[in-house]
């Protein structure tokens, strides 16, 4: 009996250990990046309207997201782009949406129709295997002025929480075992706290590596659209800038007057005010009667100065 009592008490003391090992690997958080340093490529260029391709997604990116033995890659992309037919190219969006299997993650609109100053933000979830024919439709639906990429590699860790859920399947099985022959109650409640502990972990591993699996298989999309009156000019070459800055510089004249005119519009009652009061300002003004202008007074002329003959000057006192 004390024999039995010692084999379980050591099971015990080994399967706190394992415990112990694995929860050592969490974060604070109770994330996974915290394992390691994810490698992370950007790509940035310019682009014009329909001309949209991803520079780091390859063709087998669907295959690869499924393969157990393949590189595990998170891509995410973000896009800004203006249109001056917002609701046209809401609806190019929707629609790209729904045909390459995306759904919306989050969605935000600004701003008013009757203004013409509307954006909207947008976070899309696209399959990796849609990815690039999903950014080529977002190319078609507007004026892409610039598009960001990022790619992080999260092999190491995703392995890493495989190998902790296999350690702790093993460790949960040798307790179910430990719990089959245990003699006593004490016993047994102790092994059921080692089994709780060890399912709890089981249980937050299995969720990270859904989430993994999860942002592998699909990508993220930040979309920033913007109402404008005159698309950005997307010329690339010297002559193509020329003419681009001569038709913007004119569109911004022709903006501004029209900008001042409506002001002009919106304060007339201001205006009118103004031109009332200057008006009865210059009538009490000319009813004022003028000062009379006072005489100067005569200027006498100075006295003679006589001259000092010689012998005449005052003699000094002593």
């Amino acid at each position: 009996m004390k024999k039995r009592i010692v084999r379980i008490t050591a099971a015990l003391c080994a399967a706190a250990l394992l415990a112990g090992c694995g929860s050592s690997i969490g974060s604070k958080d109770g994330g996974y990046y915290a394992t390691e340093a994810a490698a992370q490529e950007s790509y940035n260029y310019d682009s014009a309207a329909g001309s949209v391709d991803s520079g780091l997604v390859p063709e087998n990116a669907a295959e690869a997201a499924t393969d157990e033995t393949a590189q595990k890659i998170i891509y995410n992309a973000s896009l800004s782009m203006e249109s001056t037919d917002f609701d046209t190219t809401r609806e190019a969006l929707m629609t790209a949406v729904e045909a390459n299997g995306a759904w919306l993650e989050s969605t935000s609109l600004y701003g008013t129709e009757k203004d013409h100053d509307r954006t909207a933000d947008y976070t899309v979830r696209v399959p990796v295997g849609s990815y690039r024919a999903f950014l080529a439709a977002v190319g078609d639906a507007g004026s892409v002025l610039n598009i960001s990429e990022s790619a992080e590699n999260i092999t190491s860790s995703y392995i890493d929480v495989q190998a902790r859920l296999s350690a702790l399947e093993a460790q949960r099985d040798r307790l179910n075992a430990l719990a089959d022959q245990a003699e006593t109650t004490a016993d047994l409640l102790e092994i059921e706290s080692q089994l709780s502990d060890v399912q709890y972990q089981l249980e937050n591993y299995t969720r990270q590596l859904r989430s993994m699996d999860q942002q592998v298989s699909y990508s993220t999309v930040d979309i920033y659209l913007r109402e404008v009156a005159t698309l950005t000019p997307t010329g690339v070459t010297f002559g193509e800038r020329i003419a681009d800055a001569f038709g913007g510089g004119w569109d911004a004249f022709v903006g501004f007057l029209q900008g001042l005119v409506i002001a002009l519009v919106y304060l007339w009652p201001v205006l009118l005010i103004a031109v009332v009061v200057v008006f009865i300002l210059r009538k009490v003004w000319k009813k004022r009667p003028k000062k009379e202008k006072l005489p100067k007074p005569a200027q006498t002329p100075p006295p003679a100065e006589y001259p000092v003959k010689p012998g005449d000057e005052p003699k000094p006192k002593y």
